[in-house]
């Protein structure tokens, strides 16, 4: 009995495992179990690292930039509805007007739109996409300039600087009004180039005194400046000017009237004399053709040839902001 229960036992016990044969060395691969080199004394030696070339994981695909950006965004002060042109958002003032065509002119305040009562939202939307990459860029050149403005924005103080004819002019305060002339006068800078406007001021006003006693002396001499330029040109043009006043607006720089009366900004004063000669010609040429037709153009160029380029540094180089 005994017997037959070993049997059974060794039935189900598995044979003793056969110990492993030992493997040959690869060929041209040195045995491993060879003396590793001694390292110098006092010093450790660091076995070198095996390098094992694994396939390199492939790259994540790089996210498309307007993903990785947020979209411009142009928002008029008054805007009622928004759209997405191109990757720009714009919320526009949108207004109903007598007139038959869509009109959407650009300012420094964003997108304002003029359309006809019976155009449906959906069409005036259809037609800003078509118009999308020229209104972009003018909202963008807009946009510019205002930073250009916001850059250039006078510091009312002893030594302030704004541009005169083209020239910067230094303010300067002059408590004990050594100069003769009412308010203001205009002499050259000892010792530098440009000019320095000496202000009856004392050092303790304020930067708003000292802002309305140059713009009071700047207005004197944009009327006596305009004035010259009027009658220099008037004759040119075969037109009589009955009168001049200076306005203060901020996107107009001129405008002239049938029975000859002329408005000019006294900011132009600003810029350069040849700037200030194009807009009044501009405004005497309209005594003659009062729109902007060709027949407008050509008058201009007779005493203003260079009238195209003129135009483009007043729309480029912006005035700077008095607030």
């Amino acid at each position: 009995m005994q017997r037959l229960v070993q049997l059974a036992l060794d039935l189900f016990d598995p044979p003793p495992a056969a110990a492993p044969a030992p493997l040959a060395p690869a060929v041209g691969v040195p045995d491993i179990k060879q003396k590793m080199p001694s390292a110098p004394d006092g010093q450790a030696l660091v076995a070198p690292k095996t390098i094992v070339n694994r396939p390199a994981a492939p790259a994540a695909p790089a996210a498309p930039l307007p993903s990785l950006l947020s979209p411009a965004e142009f928002r008029h002060p008054q805007a009622n509805r928004e759209l997405l042109l191109g990757d720009a958002v714009v919320a526009y003032a949108l207004q109903r007007a007598r007139r038959r065509s869509i009109g959407f002119p650009g300012g420094a305040d964003g997108l304002s739109v003029r359309a006809p009562s019976w155009v449906t939202l959906g069409a005036v939307d259809a037609a800003l996409r078509e118009k999308s990459d020229w209104i972009l860029r003018k909202l963008g050149e807009a946009r510019e300039r205002q930073q250009r403005m916001e850059g250039g924005r006078i510091v009312w103080a002893d030594g302030a600087v704004l541009p005169y004819l083209g020239e910067p002019l230094t303010v300067v305060l002059d408590p004990s009004h050594g100069f003769a002339g009412k308010g203001g006068a205009l002499m050259a800078a000892a010792g530098q180039g440009g000019d320095c406007l000496h202000i009856g001021l004392p050092h303790s006003a304020s930067p708003a005194q000292i802002r309305d006693a140059v713009q009071a002396w700047l207005m004197r001499d944009a009327r006596r400046h305009f004035t010259t330029r009027l009658d220099h040109f008037a004759p040119l043009l075969g037109v009589r000017w009955a009168s001049l006043r200076l306005s203060s607006a901020n996107t107009r720089w001129g405008s002239a009237k049938a029975d000859g009366s002329i408005r000019l900004n006294w900011r132009l004063l600003h810029y350069r004399p040849a700037v200030i000669d194009y807009v009044v010609a501009h405004e005497l040429a309209h005594l003659r053709v009062m729109d902007h037709s060709p027949r407008f153009w050509d008058t201009v160029a007779t005493v203003v040839p260079d009238y195209a380029q003129l135009r483009s540094r007043l729309r480029d180089d912006p005035a700077p902001l008095w607030d």
